[in-house]
């Protein structure tokens, strides 16, 4: 018998370390070669790890939120043939073994599991697209699930954002494959959950901390008339090929920000607080907030100031899809100079975005409504918008912010300006 260990890789240029945020495996599970025995995190990427051979697990190098330095021991295996690689090895004289590259994937953020199971697959809630109903869940786990006839939709999550573990679907099968009961009729609830917050949901919530203690927000409303907007964008829907993506508001809103930021340099920036120094960009590198069956991820369409309308919407639709589907990579989640959020159908009226630290500005998008508008003689019926952007008021003044806005409300009433090139 021999002794395997698995060492926490390189996951990164630049990356010494990387939290653990879940095993695959535990103490004494039987392991095959390529399978995915743990999963790390580092500030922008989720990495899967394969073990490269197969065996038994002995031993696990930490628990879940624990921070592992790149070539700690991670995982010990026993394997039936002589030991491949000494327990701890002296890595400046032996190299190392060829072995499988661990995936990264999207970093997701990952929330807590609730306690109430989820909707069976023949009701889906209206309000949720399908890609949002597809199970988390370790390509182990989908093997064990597809190898037993099970839907993975039944089984209640108890891992990080609801992510469904090996244990889950032991418990499922125990039970004879019955979904658990749901609660009905009124009955007191008693259950309380503690959860410690690991992974990328702890770092978003270390983020939000840096930005708004950091930045001094500085938020500006600003009503937009886009009924001509609006009927251009239907008009170039209805006539658009079959390759082009339809269109939304939004590649009209990243087309006028890059005309914008020409006239407004500082908004197209970020600000360094320990050197106190702001880059502006010629690039504009427009960051999407996008909501993900796990929570908020930022990916970035580079370049807008490069693209047409069209292509801003396919660049955008691309990015959302990976990053949905956890198939985005560090760079199309890095990078971005300036960012737009947009919750589309729920935008409300009015909301403070919070700026993407090192960032100095976001434009937020509220709902559209149709709402009588005064036009000097009588009231007519017209379709109007918010744009509620938060500033870095240590760079940008009041005044700087309102004409940047003004510039964009000015673009967005009169579309027409936006295909103007100069």
């Amino acid at each position: 018998m021999g002794e395997f260990t698995i060492k926490m890789p390189d996951v990164g240029e630049g990356v010494a370390e990387a939290e653990l945020v879940e095993w695959m495996v535990k103490i004494g599970d039987p392991v095959r070669e390529d399978m995915m025995v743990a999963a790390v995190m580092t500030d922008k990427a989720t990495v899967e790890i394969p073990s490269p051979v197969s065996g038994t697990v002995l031993w696990l190098g930490g628990e879940v939120g624990d921070t592992i330095a790149v070539k700690a021991p991670l995982i010990r295996i026993e394997t039936d043939g002589a030991s491949d690689e000494p327990a701890t090895p002296n890595t400046a004289d032996t190299p190392e073994p060829e072995r499988p590259e661990p995936i990264a994937t999207a970093a997701l953020p990952r929330t807590p599991a609730v306690s109430a199971p989820p909707p069976a697959p023949a009701a889906p809630s209206p309000s949720r697209s399908p890609e949002f109903d597809k199970p988390l869940a370790a390509p182990s786990v989908r093997l064990l699930a597809r190898e037993n006839g099970i839907d993975l939709r039944q089984v209640r999550g108890t891992g990080p954002a609801g992510r469904i573990l090996r244990e889950d679907v032991e418990e499922f099968l125990a039970r004879g494959m019955d979904p658990e009961p749901a609660v009905s009729g009124l009955a007191k609830r008693t259950s309380r959950e503690e959860i410690k917050l690991t992974g990328l949901r702890r770092r978003i919530a270390e983020k939000m901390v840096v930005s708004t203690s950091r930045i001094p927000h500085i938020t500006y409303v600003e009503e937009v008339d886009v009924t001509a907007l609006e009927e251009l964008r239907a008009t170039m829907n209805t006539e658009r090929r079959s390759d082009q993506p339809k269109l939304t508001l939004l590649p009209f809103l990243m087309r006028a920000m890059v005309k914008a930021v020409v006239e407004q340099p500082d908004v197209n920036a970020t600000f360094d607080d320990d050197t106190g120094l702001l880059t502006r960009f010629g690039a504009v590198h427009i960051g999407i907030a996008t909501q993900t069956p796990a929570g908020l991820a930022v990916p970035v369409v580079k370049h807008a100031e490069a693209r047409g309308i069209w292509d801003c919407a396919s660049e955008m639709n691309r990015l959302a899809e990976a990053t949905r589907a956890g198939t985005a990579t560090r760079d199309e989640l890095t990078g971005s100079t300036i960012t737009i959020t947009s919750l589309g159908a729920l935008g409300g009226i009015v909301s403070t975005p919070v700026i993407n630290h090192p960032e100095v500005a976001i434009v937020g998008v509220n709902k559209i409504a149709t709402r009588p508008v005064w036009d000097g003689t009588q009231f007519v019926p017209r379709k109007m918008m918010n744009l509620s952007s938060s500033f870095d008021h240590r760079i940008v003044d009041g005044w700087n912010a309102a004409t940047f806005i003004q510039r964009l409300r000015t673009l967005m009433e009169t579309p027409a300006l936006i295909f103007i090139e100069g």
